[in-house]
């Protein structure tokens, strides 16, 4: 029976058995190589690796050519490499392969700073001194890329408001392993960023341990109230390297996070956040700031950036000029506060066809979410005593997943207390490299000096 059906498998025709073979991963292609030396003989058909190299190792012609061999030998070759990450390589490289390609259009010098990918024995190296194994997804990311030099702005993101300015960059794993946290509260925990000015990391917990889920990533935040010091609260702000990394670079990719000024700044703008009144729309996006906030006690601190933009279309006689802003602010809670005030940020612009006027302001709550909504009053630069109101649309500030550390036996409740507004903070775009400094983080609560 055995001798007959390998005879008639050597009396197919090869295209059937081709199609069918293309349908196979590599590991079914090399098991069915040792079935029978017709199969062996079928099985390295180059366009059948050409495939799996194009999956798995995103590998394309002109890779093939610059390397001179076959696509059975590139894949052979890869897989001798980076087999260990073939579930996450993929995924990385194509999100490494997207940021690079959208930062040389945006902000080229950016890409100047990131570094070559660490050998595999570079990272066996760091798992031995730090005593604890680095997530596979985490490795294979640092294969690709080994972060990035220390350079502002950073490759993670930036934030600029009045004197406070952040802007992290992605550790390479050497100087992320001198940072490997081993004291009470945060131990086993790695930083995957860091920021020049504040001192604010985002870690990687490498082990489940003091209430943390491993492979998770968070800023670490004191609790305030505590008297013991390993007493700290986290922002979660992934579940894994992969989910957190992704995510990030979709955010930049598809830009929802602006390039400004050469630097990736963190907003996020929900597409409904956009209102028109006549010839003049105003959109809203928003961010949290977790170096500046606290869960106790609870002091949750979020910058706004508005955009006004009047139409090209609009006749020259309706050029105004804005004189008061109104916000109606409510909390989780239902309380809700009114703020009137003239101007923004100390500015009265005037709007012209086709003119945008942007800034930023900030805010802080007691409460883990809240929304504001309102209105601008203009007047009209051709009669004073025209005056009408162009709506705010309303956007939610909604601080990310946090939790409570261990020392606490409570849970979290949200308490209510009177709120904080400032809208007199200085506009994003008035950043220069150089003029900004950190603030003191020694009060992670502290607010946003008023700008006047």
């Amino acid at each position: 029976m055995a001798a007959s059906m390998a005879l008639n498998l050597d009396n197919l025709p090869s295209d059937p058995l081709l199609l069918i073979l293309s349908f196979l991963d590599f590991r079914d292609l090399v098991s069915c190589s040792l079935v029978s030396r017709r199969l062996n003989e079928l099985t390295g058909h180059n366009p059948l690796w050409k495939g799996l190299c194009q999956k798995h190792w995103l590998l394309t012609e002109a890779d093939k050519a610059q390397r001179g061999q076959s696509w059975k030998e590139l894949f052979r070759e890869f897989y001798a490499d980076l087999g260990h990450y073939i579930n996450h390589y993929t995924t990385l490289k194509k999100a490494w392969d997207d940021l690079k390609s959208y930062l040389g259009q945006k902000c080229p010098r950016m890409i100047a700073s990131l570094k070559e990918g660490a050998k595999e024995e570079e990272l066996d190296a760091i798992e031995a001194q730090i005593g604890c194994k680095l997530p596979n997804d985490y490795r294979c990311s640092y294969r690709i890329h080994n972060g990035q030099k220390l350079v502002v702005p950073g490759l993670m993101g930036s934030m600029a408001l009045s004197n406070h300015y952040r802007s992290e960059d992605l550790l390479d794993i050497e100087t992320a392993a001198g940072g490997f946290q081993q004291r009470k509260g945060m131990r086993q925990c790695l930083p995957l960023t860091f920021c020049f000015h504040t001192g604010l990391s985002q870690y990687m917990a490498l082990e489940s341990t003091e209430g943390r889920v491993r492979n998770e990533i968070f800023y670490h935040c004191p609790d305030q109230l505590a008297q013991d010091p390993s007493a700290i609260d986290m922002f979660i702000t992934g579940s894994s390297f992969t989910e957190w990394f992704t995510s990030y670079v979709q955010n930049v990719v598809t830009g929802e996070y602006p390039i400004i000024r050469d630097q990736i700044f963190r907003y996020v703008h929900d597409k409904k956040c956009v209102a028109t009144t006549g010839d003049i729309t105003v959109s809203v996006s928003t961010s949290f700031l977790p170096e500046l906030s606290s869960v106790h006690p609870p002091h949750f601190f979020f910058t706004y950036r508005i955009r006004i933009e009047m139409a090209r279309s609009a006749l020259p006689e309706s050029a105004c000029q804005l004189d008061s802003r109104y916000w109606k602010i409510t909390n989780a809670n239902g309380n809700v506060e009114e703020v009137r005030g003239p101007g923004v940020v100390g500015e009265f612009p005037v709007m012209t066809p086709g003119k945008v006027h942007e800034y930023a302001s900030c805010t802080t709550f007691s409460t883990t979410s809240e929304y504001m909504e309102g209105h601008y009053t203009f007047h009209r630069l051709k009669n004073k005593e025209e005056v009408f109101d162009i709506s705010i649309p309303r956007f939610h500030m909604v601080c990310p997943p946090f939790r409570e550390s261990i020392v606490r036996s409570s849970s979290v409740s949200e308490v209510s207390v009177a709120s904080f507004h400032d809208d007199n903070s200085s506009d994003t775009d008035d950043y220069e490299e150089g003029e900004l400094r950190g603030m003191n983080m020694a009060d992670p609560g502290g607010r946003c000096p008023r700008h006047i």
